[in-house]
């Protein structure tokens, strides 16, 4: 049997990293850094990022993004408004009663109105509003504008009606209404299992744009399969910024600066003339350059653009004024964790701006957990809803700081939505949901496909078929897919037509006029 040995080895590496062969906090980050040995000549016109900001556990969007027409809010308030905790939010204008339990629709007063420039996908006579708590995203949606709505996304093999959904013969995505599976469908079109997510292909695709590749792909939540390439591998970085193998922030191991240091001339040195050895050597040393590059290259967190510097003391993320949101539970200012995500984000952005990272166009990729709602779902989202809204609001600022709104686009992704009828005092899993896109180039305070119409249950109570939109427990059957969301992104993005329909392999099933949902300018 002939051996290939190219193969072997890249296999060999692979798994060393996996093995931790790579030691200390800088193993996550170190194995990416194969391809970041070659430095392309090309050079990018401009610099572009597309921000992937991923709601882990299922949101539901049938209480972020609510239509307000008389009958769609009459199916809304009869469905939602269960025993025995309604979870059907209040009209809009309704004064938030502070006297009622915390987090209740009562206590959080009415949803908040929206004015679509053109009501696309609005039919006559629709009218829509956000979760009441959403006051920043309702800002960049109506007065700012660099906000849109994409209705009822989800994966999709090919369109879909509700008949044919109903057909066993009709292809549809594998293992709907699984976490696992799902999440791996928004980021990497397949099933759990998949390796390479689309964020990272659009990464291959364009790597040749940055001379330093290592910094394409760029996660600050841990591994996404969403960034992972067939070339190109995420690099992780922690809300303080790079990661230095095996030491603290402050570059000790053991406390000592000295071990420090003579743990990554281990790491980077070769024992023997074995190519393993001296492939596992350089990958070492390109770690150690790639952190030290990136420590170098970002600006302090407490610089206006980014945070607030403390009148005394050192810098601290979870003080940060312009990282803290009022926590609807507690009335408390509290730490946003998603926020300190997206200032590092911010501030390699800057870095990529700047020239610092040699890069031209780079994938990010962050997250906010706590979104199963199965139970005590009027407490736990509208906190979520909270977190979401100041965090897209702060980091609008931030970029607005830098001059860099037309050259970031950010979109949201989750597992899935949830079911429109009530478990109790939550919801359970369900398909398509609606989705937020936000940045300078995007056409905003608008809302790009179709806004499905809502039903009730029929007298078996077991089907909405008022509704040509809503399976049963009234889960939505998505009509835009996540290829088309990508697409629309890659296009703006740099990709080629040619090279999109390799990414997005159901891309080929939807009209071409349909491909791009035109969000971006």
């Amino acid at each position: 049997m002939k051996i290939n040995h190219r193969l072997e080895r890249r296999a060999f590496l692979q798994h060393a990293s996996a093995m931790g062969l790579l030691a200390g906090a800088g193993a996550p980050t170190a194995l990416s850094l194969l391809a970041a040995g070659s430095a392309s000549a090309q050079t990018a016109p401009d610099y572009k990022a597309i921000v992937c900001l991923f709601l882990f556990g299922g949101n539901d969007s049938f209480n972020m993004v609510l239509p307000t027409d008389a009958a769609s809010w009459q199916a809304y308030s009869t469905t939602r408004n269960q025993a025995p905790d309604s979870i059907a939010l209040l009209a809009p204008g309704v004064v938030p009663n502070a006297g009622a339990a915390v987090g209740s629709p009562a206590r959080l007063g009415g949803v908040l109105p929206l004015n679509p420039l053109n009501a696309n996908g609005l039919n006559t006579g629709r009218t829509l509003a956000l979760h009441p708590l959403m006051g920043g995203v309702q800002q960049l949606f109506d007065t700012d504008r660099r906000l849109a709505i994409v209705p009822n996304v989800g994966p999709l093999i090919r369109p879909t009606t509700k008949a044919q959904y109903g057909q066993s013969t009709h292809p549809k995505p594998a293992s709907l209404f699984s976490h696992n599976d799902q999440q791996n469908t928004w980021q990497a079109l397949a099933a759990e299992g998949a390796t390479r997510g689309w964020g990272g292909r659009m990464g291959d695709a364009l790597a040749s744009m940055n001379s330093r590749t290592v910094f394409t792909s760029i996660s600050a939540s841990g591994n996404a399969v969403w960034l992972a390439g067939q070339t190109v591998q995420q690099y992780q970085v922690s809300t303080n910024g790079a990661i230095r193998m095996g030491a603290d922030s402050n570059g000790r191991v053991y406390g000592s600066a000295e071990v420090a240091t003579a743990l990554q001339r281990i790491a980077a040195t070769s024992r023997g003339t074995h190519v393993f050895e001296r492939d596992l050597a350089g990958i070492g040393q390109r770690s150690i350059d790639a952190e030290t590059t990136l420590r170098t290259a970002l600006r302090a967190p407490s610089e206006p653009a980014f945070g607030t510097a403390p009148a005394t003391g050192a810098y601290n993320a979870g003080n940060d004024p312009k990282l803290r949101y009022l926590n609807p539970l507690t009335g408390q200012q509290t730490a946003n964790g998603l926020a300190q995500q997206l200032q590092v984000v911010a501030r390699m952005i800057d870095a990529g701006i700047s020239g610092a990272t040699g890069v031209r166009r780079q994938v990010f990729f962050v997250s906010l957990g706590g979104f199963d709602t199965h139970d005590l779902q009027n407490r736990n989202h509208a906190d979520l809803m909270a977190r979401l809204s100041q965090a897209l609001s702060y980091f609008d600022g931030a970029l607005g700081a830098l001059n860099a709104r037309s050259n970031v686009t950010l979109f949201t992704a989750s597992d899935f939505g949830r079911t429109f009828t009530s478990n109790g005092d939550g919801t359970d899993h369900g398909w398509g949901s609606h989705h937020f896109v936000m940045g300078g180039a995007v056409r905003g305070g608008d809302v790009y496909g179709r806004l499905p119409t809502l039903g009730v249950k029929n007298s078996n109570n077991n089907n909405f078929d008022s509704s040509t939109d809503q399976l049963g427990n009234g889960s939505l059957l998505p009509e835009v897919s996540v290829d088309q969301l990508g697409a629309t992104l890659g296009r703006w993005f740099g990709v080629s037509d040619s090279t999109l329909l390799e990414i997005f392999p159901n891309l080929s099933n939807f009209d071409a006029s349909k491909r791009n949902l035109g969000f971006m300018a």
